[in-house]
């Protein structure tokens, strides 16, 4: 490579420094800054932007896995239709959101609303596709928690009986919220029901839901979740590692990795749209994602969501949320290419 992976970074240089294309990238990015029905603290739009920049200040010889880099790492440019959709979708369910819920009067607006993020859903899957197609790893940057919904059905599809390994402080298995079928808190409901052919969702962090989604966990057998007070008993018994060894090998070949950084500890994510005490620690963290790559298992795409990099965006990277996000980007790629 005809670059100094230890020198500084250009400013204007790609993602984490790097000058690869798509062509001789294994890795490809996809930026979705799309937070339509986002239903508390907005700005999870801004975090494409903002990672990209602070991602390169990212050091590329890492400690857990080597040189992730030498995979090739490329992220498309953001596309401004992505951008069109979100300004008027949430323009249209932000009043909605403020009144607790669509009424019938609002039926209009939900279903625009609606409309747009199937069309961001269609978006994301076509690219996921395109990347899978040629061999690469496909990699969605929210953006809210809906965004990467077209990515594990694309992957699902490609790969039947393929398992989500999901990182959340929230369960996002409800149905719909505030009237909106596609909302970020229904995520995981959304690729269970899908085209995804999901043989398995492993929940990791969870430690906020309501009853009914509670029914859910309890009730499907595809699910399985290791609430936050269970990773915090286990940090003060068997260990996490043992608890992440055993949880990662029930898993089959084929894993979709899905990271909500409200899943850390809000102390690492301050400015994220729906923060949750507890959470797991940064070490903690990595220790999941070193059992990950260790294990046998293939992971076949990843995304990682709900970085907000503060109330006025900072699309410069200088936010706790987006450096500590664009490095938590760069260990979700080097677990996932290990």
């Amino acid at each position: 490579m005809d670059f100094d992976a230890n020198a500084a970074s250009p400013a204007d240089s790609g993602l984490f420094g790097l000058p690869h294309g798509s062509a001789e990238a294994h890795v490809h990015v996809l930026g979705v800054p799309f937070e339509a029905t986002t239903s508390y603290r907005a700005g999870t739009c801004h975090a494409p932007e903002a990672i990209l920049a602070a991602s390169r200040q990212v050091d590329l010889f890492d400690l857990h896995f080597d040189k992730p880099y030498e995979r090739g790492i490329w992220m498309a440019p953001l596309a401004a239709r992505v951008t069109d959709w979100n300004l008027e979708a949430r323009e249209l369910a932000a009043p909605i959101i403020e009144r607790g819920g669509a009424t019938a009067s609002d039926a209009p607006a939900v279903a625009r609303v609606d409309f747009l993020c199937d069309a961001v859903r269609g978006e994301v899957r076509a690219f996921t596709e395109r990347c899978l197609e040629h061999g690469g790893l496909p990699v969605i940057l929210g953006g809210d928690h809906s965004t990467p919904l077209g990515a594990m059905e694309a992957c699902g599809v490609r790969f039947p009986g393929m398992a989500v390994l999901q990182f959340d402080a929230h369960a996002d298995l409800r149905p719909s919220y505030e009237g909106f079928q596609w909302s970020h808190a229904s995520v995981m409901h959304n690729a269970l029901h899908g085209p995804a052919g999901i043989s398995r969702l492993l929940q990791v962090g969870v430690r906020d839901l309501c009853e009914q989604e509670h029914d859910v966990i309890q009730g499907d057998p595809r699910v399985r979740t290791h609430f936050g007070h269970e990773l915090a008993a286990a940090r003060h018994g068997s260990g996490t590692r043992a608890l992440a060894r055993e949880a990662v090998a029930s898993l089959p070949e084929h894993v979709f990795v899905s990271f909500d950084v409200d899943g850390l500890d809000p102390a690492l994510c301050p400015n994220t749209g729906t923060p949750v005490p507890g959470g797991l620690g940064w070490d903690e963290a990595m220790i999941w994602l070193e059992e990950l790559a260790a294990s046998d298992r293939r992971v076949v795409g990843l995304d990682l969501n709900e970085v907000s990099p503060g109330p006025r965006g900072d699309p410069g990277g200088s936010s706790w949320d987006a450096i500590v996000g664009a490095r938590l980007l760069y260990r979700l790629i080097g677990a996932a290419v290990a």
